[in-house]
């Protein structure tokens, strides 16, 4: 059973494990393709979210985003693979802060099927797999 774990949690973090490798090749003056995603998505998230709680964020790198994002993922991926809970944690965490900045389904209804599959299904899915 131990051999079992083990290849799930492997299979698992593949995902994040490679996902972060090709966002660390690509990576690049401006943060590669994932900066140049992430730049207009991270400014609505800003924009919608200084209109709902009255507040001025600060600038925000993109390229130190990118940075982190590699960061936690590949770390994270690495020891949820050796069974520690801290790369669950991480996972986690970087789960939570990019849902919601990479699927801006705030800008959605209830009724669109994006709205759907981007904040419930996906989301869901990779939160329930980590647990």
């Amino acid at each position: 059973m131990g051999f079992a774990s083990f290849v799930g949690r492997v299979c698992f973090a593949s995902i994040f494990i490679l996902s972060a490798w090709q966002m660390f090749n690509e990576f690049g003056v401006d943060g590669g393709p994932a900066g140049k995603e992430l730049a207009p998505k991270l400014n609505l998230a800003k924009k919608h979210l200084s209109s709902q709680f009255h507040v001025n964020f600060p600038d925000i790198e993109v390229r130190q985003l990118v940075l982190t994002a590699i960061a936690m993922k590949g770390l994270g991926a690495i020891l949820f693979v050796f069974g520690h809970g801290f790369g669950a944690f991480l996972l986690i965490v970087y789960l939570l802060v990019s849902t919601p900045i990479l699927h801006d389904f705030y800008n959605y209804g209830p009724d669109e099927p994006r709205y759907i599959f981007c904040s419930v299904i996906s989301c869901s899915v990779l939160h329930n797999a980590v647990r």
